[in-house]
């Protein structure tokens, strides 16, 4: 159907954009009655209206037509019967859509999101799976390392997406390959990317077939979770367990860091929660390295020897420090 074939449903039926589903059956029952052919035979005109108004109604009255409608346009058809591309040069209004990869980039940059209320050339985002999950003659879907695809409607076609490190590859940087449909691109992570962080590679966008011309793919940071180490801004952070017997005592133990394991002094007494800092073995920074935060945690034992226990009881017999004395005087 061509842009000037457009069929206004709703001025048809003589309701709004946001007529309620009664509104719009109230309309189509007077409209019917009016043209009907048995009230006009013979009438051609009122044959045609009768027409316009059963398809205005047909469309509007189901929930998931007009939701197609109202954002598709006169192309809601080819959005319910599937995109015609796959390489073979296809007409459809005077539009050839085989230049495109799905019927969704076709409508986001040549038209915006139709009736959505942004502006043809507007920074409206919007994210699109190709069928299968897989990007196809174009940008859209999830290709094999992760990336989602989000492009821009009008104007603009920048894309971004989000790509997954593990803390190993963004701490030291690394090399991704992957596919923009049928196109391969190498892209290298600079050694301290973080959460959030954007990448900008220039020219690997989304194709505008009216400019032709390709705008920039942004990569947007995403991290792994990791078993031990958590990120906060340039500081590394992780939780060692220690026993209650080195909480009281103090103790020298091992903690792992980036760089590899190195040996840290408990001082005696320290507290559950509490976090001891080891400067310069944290994230890559401007100028150096942040710092890594050990954060302690006090675990007794769950299974303990006979003789474990004997000794515990000793010390719970003898010791003279109670920890809760100050709540004594605790009162609302």
């Amino acid at each position: 159907m061509a842009a000037t074939d457009f069929k206004d449903y709703y001025a048809i039926l003589g309701v709004s954009k946001t007529a309620t589903p009664e509104e719009i059956k109230q309309a189509f029952r007077k409209l019917a009655r009016k043209y009907h052919p048995d009230v006009n035979p013979g009438n051609k005109q009122a044959e045609a209206s009768f027409k316009e108004v059963n398809e205005a109604y047909e469309v509007l009255s189901d929930a998931d037509k007009r939701k197609k409608y109202d954002q598709y346009g006169q192309y809601w058809r080819q959005v319910g019967e599937g995109f015609p591309g796959g390489g073979v040069g296809v007409d459809m209004g005077g539009v050839d859509f085989s230049q495109y990869g799905n019927f969704d980039e076709f409508i986001n940059e040549l038209l915006g999101r139709f009736g959505g209320g942004a502006p043809r050339g507007g920074r409206q985002s919007y994210s699109y799976r190709t069928s299968g999950g897989r990007p196809g003659g174009g940008f859209g879907g999830f290709n094999d390392f992760g990336f989602q695809d989000v492009g821009t409607a009008g104007g603009s076609q920048d894309t971004e997406a989000s790509i997954s490190l593990t803390f190993a590859e963004a701490f030291a940087g690394v090399q991704k390959r992957f596919s923009l449909g049928n196109e391969t691109i190498d892209v290298r992570i600079p050694a301290g990317a973080k959460p959030g962080n954007r990448l900008r590679v220039r020219g690997k966008g989304q194709f505008n077939p009216m400019t032709q011309q390709r705008g920039d793919l942004y990569l947007k940071v995403e991290f792994q979770p990791h078993s031990f180490f958590q990120i906060e801004g340039d500081n590394l952070v992780c939780e060692v367990p220690i026993t209650p017997d080195e909480a009281a005592l103090g103790a020298s133990i091992d903690v792992p860091t980036p760089d590899g394991s190195v040996n840290v002094k408990l001082p005696a007494g320290v507290r559950s929660g509490q976090s001891l800092r080891l400067r310069g073995k944290g994230w890559p920074a401007k100028g150096g390295r942040g710092d890594q935060l050990v954060k302690v945690a006090i675990v007794p034992p769950k299974d303990m020897s006979q003789q474990e226990r004997e000794y515990y009881e000793k010390i719970r017999a003898i010791r003279s420090y109670n920890p809760r004395n100050h709540l004594q005087q605790v009162k609302l």
